[in-house]
């Protein structure tokens, strides 16, 4: 059966989304699935055995222009496509199967969108909690799968893979020191400061780690680029030669590439936290306002912390720099310690 899925646009939701592709291999070995995303997903894409090819989605994220998504739809009418499951919540997103002329149209209701999918399911949120929850039950009929409860456990969670070649040439040419194990840090946010870490808890931390004999790397785009400064600048002279503030400077290929060669990662909620999830490396996932209970890391080597409960629509924190309170209450030390513990559990000292 040839699939169509149209993909998320953002990291975290994307990374999610593997464990919807995994399970429609899994249910159907034989199933050919295209996922449709913006064009920066490739790399993604590319590491997720279960993808058959990456179709890019021209169109911006806030761009309607049904015209266009007219002509996309009739251009894939050749690939036959017998399924289309559409992630996003959008009535825009369900257009491109529906002009594709794609007998089965599976998705989340959403905003408008009787008739455009045909197999229309209804959410209750309270019967699946998880984002990751959502998109793995879209891979069933929706009579057998009424609630997270229903689907087959354990869910498959992202799985991405590195080659240590890749990892030596890579690290080589980022210059980062073959003598020390290194640990990443994820200091961004893509909402800005109220989801981060502040970069003074982050430069107290790095301080230790130094002592302890590794070398930080920060990750991250080129609007995170000034968090990596603020970090590195806040540490001691002698110690900034340790600290390498990549973001920016990578292309989203090799960030995956340089958190793979990490010993462990310190992230706030981010898409690269997903990433870091989906690669096993040992995980701390920070929290403020922004919730664990919907977008946890999936992975079994992560630990979270988060000082206080619920879901906060907070776009500017009120404290210094635009932090929220709730992050800066996490004390270094106590991150250091957690730290710790995941490495040697893993027997990394």
């Amino acid at each position: 059966m040839k699939t169509l899925i149209i993909g998320p646009s953002w990291v975290g939701d994307m990374m999610m989304s593997q464990s919807l592709y995994r399970t429609l291999k899994a249910e159907n070995p034989a199933v050919e699935i295209d996922v449709m995303a913006p064009a920066w997903c490739r790399p993604l894409l590319a590491r997720m055995p279960e993808v058959n090819q990456a179709l890019p989605m021209p169109l911006g994220h806030g761009s309607l222009a049904i015209g266009q998504r007219y002509q996309l739809g009739k251009q894939l009418r050749a690939e036959k496509y017998q399924h289309g499951i559409v992630l996003p919540n959008s009535f825009k997103s369900a257009l491109v199967p529906f002009f594709a002329n794609i007998p089965k149209r599976t998705g989340w209701r959403g905003e408008m969108r009787y008739g455009l999918l045909n197999d229309l399911r209804v959410l209750d949120k309270s019967a699946f909690p998880l984002m990751v929850q959502r998109y793995v039950a879209l891979a069933y009929d929706k009579q057998k799968i009424q609630s997270a409860l229903d689907i087959p456990q354990p869910i498959l969670w992202p799985q991405l893979s590195v080659t240590q070649s890749e990892i030596t040439e890579t690290t080589h040419r980022f210059n980062l020191n073959s003598d020390r194990l290194t640990i990443g840090f994820c200091p961004g946010a893509e909402f800005g400061p109220a989801k981060r870490w502040p970069h003074y808890h982050y430069a107290e931390l790095a301080k230790n780690l130094i002592e302890q004999g590794y070398q930080i790397a920060l990750f991250g785009s080129a609007k995170d680029r000034q968090a990596g400064d603020d970090i590195t600048h806040t540490l001691p002279t002698e110690m900034q030669a340790y600290c390498h503030n990549l973001a920016g400077s990578t292309e989203l290929e090799q960030a995956v590439i340089l958190i793979a060669s990490c010993a462990a990662v310190i992230s706030n909620d981010s898409g690269l936290m997903h990433i870091a999830a989906a690669l096993n490396k040992p995980l701390i996932a920070l929290y403020g306002p922004s919730s664990p209970d919907f977008t946890p890391p999936l992975s079994n080597d992560a630990k979270v912390i988060r000082l206080i409960t619920g879901y906060h629509k907070v776009r500017k924190g009120d404290a210094q720099q635009g932090y929220h309170q709730s992050l800066i209450d996490i004390q270094p030390e106590r991150v250091l310690n957690e730290l710790n513990l995941l490495l040697a559990s893993k027997g990394i000292k």
